[in-house]
């Protein structure tokens, strides 16, 4: 073979010091960029006319040691000694952000195939993985010693390979951000020369993972099992310091500390061409669409070498493989947001039928392509796939590579894999570390492994009133508990065929002695626990709901439609999540959902659980008032509520907090939702420092209004939902023939509250100039003294057109209400009332009203009127007076005082209003039509019944 002298160009200046530079083409060949670790500097050449000068950026402090482009050629990474990650529009360089900062110099970084995830590193421990669409670091990665030097992501969106200083090479899994494979000094130990660094790379169908040897050669490592496959060894006389793969992957470049470059024939084991230089050439990159490889020295001298294949074989852009992917071109970064995957989404062999129980990843893996790259979100590596596969590879198979023969590929179609059942408010294991197995608005239950066994403790917040629990030896390894102010309840999973899953009670306060029990399963394993109120619930690994007394006593076996996916208890009633079916192509879970009532033996609620797309169930219970409650991996928290035959209500939602933190659920109320607030990227809190709850206000995730009122929009909604909730509870209690006193006082409480923030709202719209809006909500109004108030608050602020429309509506409810006398239950002052009526106006014919229309179309309060002998409601009619007669005297024109105050519209002061000296319609909304004798007569009617009704209260 000859060997040639190819010219290099400097590009950056090197002041005599070798430094490792860094060169790469963009997608298209249409630029070339380099960068030095002596030079703060990164210059983008157009290969094409190499005399002209190049675009500089300069926005580090130091030197730059490492550049990236994403797939797409769309953006540009950049690391640099001054220890910051940046990120570039290209081509065009402008600058976007600093997405992360280490504390040590960084000396690689590397995008995934679809462009969403960022790999850097450097002296510092841990490889970070950032989530490229917002700038969230992902995950961490920590098992180097050395300084990582190399970073390469698998093609098929599977694993990320890594290689340090002294030589080690990892095998990281990212679905789970574990370390698959440890291989020690396998690649030359660098050492303090930081001109050049151990590198490492993927093959471009993802099959093998090339890595410098220690007998100056390249090892060809196995995708999945890291087996050794064979080495590449020709002339280099001294360790190879980087190298390169053909587009195609049947040519690979290689560059040693002998200041030399060969080319191999990968399939042949043989090195096909050379190039001498003089000085060591620290980076190289293959032309994307030709026969051409750019190279740099540690000078900062760069060039192209043309034809570095010989034109008599295959051109190394010919046949290149194409992987499956979402998008082949990667994420086109600033411009659009790719879909994001499931936090529950992982692949399993095709004839896997789990029914989402986990199994141990097999280090025997099957080699496949993904059926999608992986895009990263808040809880990324949650949700990146995992492969549950096994290598069918033969010995003959083996020996076939090593002969240099091409290896037979087993592909399978893959599915993705059903959410694993989780128990809620529990964390995951960490080694070492104390964890909770549950965690609820009550208290929490801990343990942590000691010399084989684990200690268990349990912890009420509230101290005084809570029961002192002594800590518990755990001889079985339990791994998930439900606490109630009852007792406890711990289980645990299969470990081994003779260690069968183990159910125990533990009640904190009995009568009798031994009243703590246990459960042992054969063949099946407990995959959640629940506890109500004198009753037990496990669910197994067979489908089964198994319902125990408190005291032991088996009680129920049911059969569920599908595997578990949690359950949670309150009182009386088990809430159970299952699978409805396996995942939809879009990665969407599918799950449902049933309440049962255990002391009824009833089954009042079922239906399907709702996520957001993309994301898996992670906390699932009952609000403190036995509201269902759901929240997903994308921080969504929803509510069940019979509205609408049973629906759903978003009442929080992570993203409008707008922060970069995670939020772990505890519980919630009526107005709060009670959380850990979770620094990202950790996803759960740790058990020491003792976590402290915040509290989050509730909220519709409402779109932006035109009107500018969404707090006042959110709490309109808020309050009508909470009063739907103690009005269906008002008729639980009626219809059981219990008192409602109480809650009657809360509704009406809210039904008040309700109306002063629908005559803000009213305020707004006519501020806003939205007429109709205003008129609608008038109409939602509950009291006559709130529709008066708001008659004077348009009046105040001159729209006599809304105060007209106002009069009309109110005359209209005064109306309607003339006709629920004719439904009560006839007393004689009632029968005396109605004759007297009849007697009056014998000659008319009876026209009948209109029938009643609720003041609220959605929240109208219930006529509780016609029911009201079995619960006291002549007493409740009484205080309702009272507070009618006192509502919206001052609230209602305090309101008018605000909205006057902040527009400075009307001419009339409160005062004015107060004193009735503003010029404004009378105050009886049927003077206008005095001259109508019949809307006379039947005003006259009106008083004639409230004086009736007096007169039989007194």
């Amino acid at each position: 073979m000859k060997g040639r002298s190819l010219k290099l160009r400097e590009a950056h200046k090197s002041s005599g010091a070798a430094s490792f530079c860094s060169i790469l083409w963009d997608l298209c060949a249409q630029h070339l960029l380099t960068s030095s670790s002596n030079d703060l500097s990164i210059c983008i050449h157009d290969p094409l006319l190499p005399s002209n000068s190049p675009q500089i950026l300069r926005h580090h402090r130091d030197g730059v040691t490492a550049l990236a482009l994403s797939p797409n050629s769309t953006c540009l990474a950049s690391g640099s000694i001054d220890h910051s990650v940046k990120l570039y529009k290209f081509p065009g360089g402008e600058f976007q952000t600093n997405v992360t900062r280490f504390t040590l110099p960084i000396r690689v970084i590397s995008f995934n195939r679809s462009g969403s995830i960022l790999a850097a590193a450097g002296d510092d421990e841990g490889i970070k993985l950032i989530n490229t669409i917002d700038g969230s670091i992902a995950r961490v990665l920590k098992g180097h010693k050395g300084s990582v030097t190399g970073l390469a992501f698998d093609p098929n969106g599977e694993y990320l390979a890594s290689v340090d200083s002294i030589g080690t090479v990892i095998h990281w899994e990212l679905h789970s951000g574990t370390a698959l494979h440890i291989l020690k000094g396998i690649a030359p130990d660098t050492g303090s020369d930081l001109s050049v660094l151990n590198v490492l790379s993927w093959s471009p169908d993802g099959e093998t993972l090339a890595v410098p040897g220690l007998k100056n050669d390249v090892v060809m490592y196995d995708r999945d099992t890291a087996e050794k496959l064979f080495s590449l060894r020709g002339d280099h006389v001294q360790p190879i310091c980087f190298l390169s793969w053909s587009p195609n992957g049947k040519y690979m470049a290689t560059a040693g500390l002998d200041r030399q470059i060969l080319i191999w024939d990968v399939d042949q084991r043989q090195d096909i061409d050379r190039q001498k230089f003089d000085d060591r050439i620290c980076c190289m990159a293959w032309k994307p669409n030709g026969n051409a490889l750019a190279v740099i020295d540690v000078m900062g001298k760069y060039g192209v070498w043309e034809s570095a294949v010989p034109s008599s074989m295959k051109s190394p852009t010919e046949d290149v493989p194409s992987l499956q992917s979402k998008n082949s071109n990667g994420l086109l970064l600033f411009d659009e947001d790719e879909q994001e995957p499931s936090a529950s989404g992982s692949l399993s062999d095709l004839g896997e039928d789990s029914h989402g129980e986990s199994e141990p990843p097999s280090r025997k893996r099957l080699r496949k392509q993904s059926t999608y790259d992986e895009d990263i979100d808040d809880d990324l590596l949650s949700s990146l796939p995992k492969v549950e596969s096994r290598k069918k590879a033969s010995h003959s198979h083996k020996e076939s590579l090593n002969n240099g023969n091409e290896g037979l590929k087993s592909t399978t179609s893959a599915r993705l894999k059903m959410q694993e059942a989780f128990q809620p408010g529990a964390t995951p294991v960490q080694p070492g570390k104390r964890r909770f197995l549950c965690y609820n608005m009550l208290g929490s239950i801990t343990t942590i492994e000691h010399d084989g066994y684990s200690h268990i403790e349990i912890d009420f917040h509230d101290t005084g009133s809570g029961p002192r629990v002594p800590a518990m030896t755990d001889y079985f390894g339990f791994t998930m508990a439900s606490l109630n102010e009852h007792g406890s309840v711990f289980a645990n999973p299969c470990k081994g065929q003779k260690n069968m899953s183990t159910l125990m009670y533990r009640p904190f306060s009995t009568w009798a002695n031994n009243s703590e029990w246990s459960m042992r399963f054969e063949q099946e394993e407990v995959k959640v626990v629940a506890l109500g109120s004198a009753w037990v619930a496990a669910v197994t690994s067979l489908n089964f709901l198994r319902i125990f007394t408190d005291g032991g006593l088996q009680r129920y076996v049911i059969s569920l439609d599908g595997p578990v996916v949690t359950a949670s208890g309150f009182k009386d009633e088990l809430a159970v999540v299952t699978h409805a079916s396996h995942c939809l192509p879009s990665n969407d879970q599918m799950l449902e959902f049933r309440v049962f009532n255990i002391s009824n033996g009833t089954q009042p609620l079922k239906g399907h659980l709702p996520l957001t797309p993309g994301s898996c169930l992670t906390w699932f219970g009952f609000s403190e008032e036995g509201q269902l409650s759901s929240y997903d991996s994308k921080g969504v928290l929803r509510v069940f509520t019979n509205q609408f035959g049973g629906s759903w209500l978003p009442l929080f939602s992570a993203s409008k907090e707008k922060s970069e933190e995670n939020y772990w659920v505890a519980g919630l109320n009526m107005n709060k939702l009670f959380c850990i607030v979770c620094k990202s990227p950790d996803l759960f809190p740790p058990v020491m420092p003792k976590p402290v709850l915040t509290l989050l206000d509730l909220s519709f995730p409402l779109a932006t209004s035109d009107l500018g009122a969404e707090t006042l929009e959110n709490e309109f909604i808020l309050k009508n939902t909470h009063l739907l909730q103690i009005q269906q509870r008002i008729e639980e209690m009626a219809a059981a023939g219990l008192d409602t006193t109480s809650l009657d006082d809360e509704a009406f409480n809210v039904e008040t509250a309700l109306d002063r923030c629908i005559l803000r709202l009213i305020a707004s719209c006519c501020n806003g100039d939205k007429i109709v809006r205003a008129t609608e909500l008038v109409k939602l109004l509950s009291l006559e003294k709130s529709v008066k108030g708001a008659i004077k608050l348009v009046t105040a602020l001159k729209l006599p057109n809304l105060a007209e429309r106002f009069n009309s509506i109110l005359e209209e409810r005064l109306l309607n209400e003339t006709s629920r006398p004719a439904t009560l239950p006839l007393t004689s002052s009632n029968h005396d009332f109605l004759t007297s009526i009849q007697s009056s106006k014998p000659s008319q014919p009876v026209i009948p009203l209109p029938s009643p229309q609720p003041s609220s179309p959605l929240f109208a309060k219930k006529g509780k009127l016609q029911e009201g002998a079995k619960v006291g409601n002549e007493k409740v009619e009484q205080r309702r007076t009272a507070i009618v007669e006192n509502i919206g005297k001052v609230k209602s024109l305090a309101e008018v005082k605000s909205i006057e105050d902040m527009t400075n519209q009307g001419e009339a002061s409160i005062g004015e209003i107060k004193n009735g000296a503003v010029n404004q319609r009378p105050s009886n909304p049927f003077a206008k039509s005095s001259s109508n004798q019949e809307k006379s007569s039947l005003f006259d009617a009106i008083k004639k019944m409230k004086k009736v009704d007096e007169t039989g209260k007194r």
